[in-house]
């Protein structure tokens, strides 16, 4: 960390102590700051740290202190006791299941890697996909195509497109956009997903079953349906804006596609493979990295459905998604994935048992960054919980019912400003969703749109926080700096979000007329007009 930067974090780690200090002695005997705005002071603090001093470690660790020593009123010991015991320790067994997936996911990319398999793909690419649009819309697509889990797709895409990616000079930041803006996005349009089954578990309805509520409020999910139509226009437009474009001009000019040490290290002997010839030459094929994502796919697959009809006594495949664990399935799907994955390099001699061996190390390490900031935003995330965030979220919606055409908006604002702070949309959702039923009535027209506003600021708010897990996982993938990830996709996601809340406005007065519908064309034209906008300024610049 810079001298000014750690200057910083002192100052407003004190003044934030100072500030909880006077607030507690000032305030009467049984005073709390749970249930109050306060709830969110600790993660608004480390997400405005992590953004000044461009370090996410140490800003994430004085959110988790800070949010401590308010649950504990000011005692310092208790502090620590409940950092390592109610903080750390309690994130690192809640997430356990995604740690160990991740570290499986690094392993099945470092032995593709070993084979040769990831190079045979990239030859291939260059030969077939001819420009950088081509290279951006396949992996949009491959994006897409992945709607099991945000985790799975983060990681995957960014491990079988780089090497596409990097031959056409698009910047990893800009890769980490794409797989950021597709993954969570598409999860939440995908009635097959982990997403809609963790939505699903949130819907207390009596009207409508929790399945038949998330499709029919996919319609009106505008974040997540204005962001692809925004990827796709600013890929086929070739326009880019903010600090995206300041490196996309320096991969361009330079070759500086702003990878990670530990990606250079690996991009480094492979250029030194490429221009001396490997000791032990590659026999790795496309096919070989075709086989394990497939696999992989499947097994996960098979492994949320599993654990899904494990949980239920009786029902079909719908039912058994909607009580599937992700933090259970994934990692079942992975490890079955990794073995059987080993056996087939090994039995095909693309890779040596010793060298495989190897890969387990090696993809342990590539992971320790996303792991360690994976374990250090979910400690902050349960003390946001701990502050009981969800009582004072509850008082601002009762204060807003009145409003019922701003509603939907109000509700998307909110859902933004509580994942941005958080950093997570399940748990956002998971507080908004019971309160949106209970504000809007079942047989309102904007009750689909209500519900669907809460998903769309959900993913949105995720989209931005630097704190979230899949802005986390999505440079993980990319293997880009996390804070230079969030501070270059920050203008596109707000422009997509500006729309968005523009569009639930346009939707409440447009239920006015039985027209909610015409808001859909509406928000796709605005966001197409808006990048033709941009594209105009940028020229003049």
């Amino acid at each position: 960390m810079k001298k000014h930067s750690l200057a910083i974090a002192a100052v407003v780690l004190i003044a934030a102590i100072a500030a909880i200090v006077i607030t507690q002695n000032c305030m009467d005997a049984d005073f709390t700051f749970a249930g109050t705005a306060w709830s969110l002071f600790p993660a608004l603090v480390a997400i405005i740290l992590a953004l000044i001093t461009k370090e996410a470690y140490s800003s994430l660790f004085i959110g988790i202190f800070l949010g401590a020593f308010m649950v504990s009123e000011c005692s310092i010991l208790t502090t620590v006791d409940t950092v390592t015991t109610d903080g750390i320790t309690a994130a690192i067994s809640d997430t356990a299941g995604v740690l160990f997936f991740l570290v499986m996911l690094g392993i099945i990319v470092a032995l593709i890697n070993k084979s040769g398999a990831s190079r045979a793909f990239g030859e291939w690419a260059q030969k077939h996909i001819k420009t950088k649009a081509g290279a951006l819309l396949a992996t949009f697509a491959l994006g897409v195509l992945i709607f099991i889990d945000d985790y799975f797709n983060c990681l995957t895409v960014g491990s079988v497109m780089s090497p596409v990616t990097d031959s056409k000079k698009i910047s990893r930041v800009k890769l980490a956009y794409i797989i950021d803006a597709t993954a969570a996005p598409v999860c939440m349009i995908a009635p097959v997903s982990s997403w809609a089954a963790a939505v699903s578990g949130c819907v207390d309805s009596e009207k409508y079953s929790s399945f038949e509520l998330f499709v029919k409020a996919i319609p009106f999910n505008f974040y997540s349906i204005f962001t692809f139509v925004f990827i796709i226009t600013i890929v086929i437009l070739g326009i880019d804006y903010g600090k995206m474009s300041g490196y996309e001009i320096k991969a361009e000019k330079d070759g500086d596609l702003s990878m990670l040490a530990v990606a250079l290290n690996d991009e480094r002997e492979e250029m030194n493979v490429k221009e001396n010839g490997p000791a032990n030459p590659a026999k790795g094929k496309i096919y070989d990295i075709i086989i394990p994502v497939l696999l992989l796919i499947g097994t996960c697959i098979w492994g949320l459905i599993r654990n899904g009809f494990q949980k239920i006594e009786e029902g079909g495949l719908r039912e058994a998604f909607s009580e599937t664990d992700a933090t259970v399935g994934l990692p079942w799907g992975g490890i079955f994935a990794l073995v059987v994955i080993i056996i087939y390099l090994v039995a095909r001699r693309v890779v040596s048992f010793e060298d495989a061996m190897k890969c387990i190390p090696k993809g342990f390490m590539a992971m320790v960054p996303a792991i360690t900031i994976l374990v250090l935003a979910s400690s902050l995330k349960g003390m946001t919980s701990t502050l009981d965030a969800k009582a004072f979220v509850e008082e601002i919606m009762a204060n807003a019912s009145e409003l019922e055409w701003a509603l939907p908006a109000i509700v998307f604002v909110l859902a933004c400003v509580i994942a941005f702070a958080t950093g997570t949309s399940w748990g956002t959702f998971g507080i908004l969703i019971p309160i949106v039923c209970a504000v809007f009535s079942e047989d309102s027209s904007l009750f689909f749109v209500g519900i669907s506003a809460c998903l769309a600021g959900a993913v949105c708010g995720d989209h931005c926080s630097p704190i979230s897990d899949t802005t986390i996982m999505s440079s993980a993938g990319a293997h880009c700096d996390h804070i230079a990830h969030v501070e270059t996709q920050l203008p596109y996601a707000i422009s997509v979000a500006g729309i968005s809340f523009v569009t639930y406005l346009l939707a409440g007065l447009l239920d006015k007329a039985g027209l909610v519908v015409l808001s859909i064309p509406i928000g796709v034209l605005l966001t197409i007009g808006f990048l033709f906008v941009m594209k105009s300024l940028t020229k003049k610049k």
